[in-house]
């Protein structure tokens, strides 16, 4: 008898050690797939729906199926949220797809680009490397706008608002819808 609850508890024993070992391996993969902030949810619509109020300039596609390719730049605040949110979607026949790039010379073919806030240190010079593209820059940093972005995201009274540097837009030759502009802060029209 005293061997058989021996063997069992062995068997137990082991039993925990593999479920352990297995969780353990796995730990990289659970701690990887953090939730995404509410905030962050929210700013993933905010670039979805900009796809549909901005008008790029045909040389911005190279065909007409081309894909309408949202980058991130730097850090990915997003995770996989943005992914499902374009995932089959399509803006005036051109599929949806989401970029990710850890470089400036990486957004080559990105009609929107979202800055990351770890790329506060030198937005300035990436805003400067795409100047003259036709890519919508995006970014929730501090002067964004102030210094040639497009359109900076900002949470406000809990609320996410968002600002538009219409001189930026119209150098890189993108319209931005009147719907868009309605529920934007306007700034820089004259290209400040």
């Amino acid at each position: 008898m005293e061997v058989l609850i021996s063997l069992k508890r062995s068997c137990a024993i082991r039993m925990r050690l593999i479920l352990f070992v297995a969780l353990s391996a796995a730990c990289p993969f659970l701690w990887a797939a953090t939730p995404i902030s509410k905030e962050y949810q929210v700013k993933a619509i905010f670039l979805f729906n900009f796809a549909q109020f901005v008008q790029w300039p045909v040389h911005a596609f190279t065909g007409p199926d081309d894909a309408l390719t949202i980058c991130i730049l730097g850090d990915d605040p997003f995770g996989s949220f943005l992914d499902d949110i374009v995932r089959n979607e399509k803006v005036d026949g051109h599929p949806m797809v989401i970029k990710r790039c850890n470089r400036v010379e990486d957004v080559e073919g990105c009609q929107i680009l979202f800055v990351s806030s770890s790329e506060r240190d030198h937005y300035q010079k990436i805003l400067a490397a795409l100047r003259g593209k036709s890519v919508l820059t995006v970014s929730d940093i501090d002067g964004f706008v102030r210094n040639g972005g497009m359109i900076r995201l900002m949470m406000e009274g809990g609320k996410i608002h968002f600002r538009i540097n219409l001189g930026s837009t119209k150098k890189a030759r993108l319209k931005i819808s009147s719907k868009l502009l309605r529920l934007a802060e306007i700034a820089g029209t004259e290209g400040n």
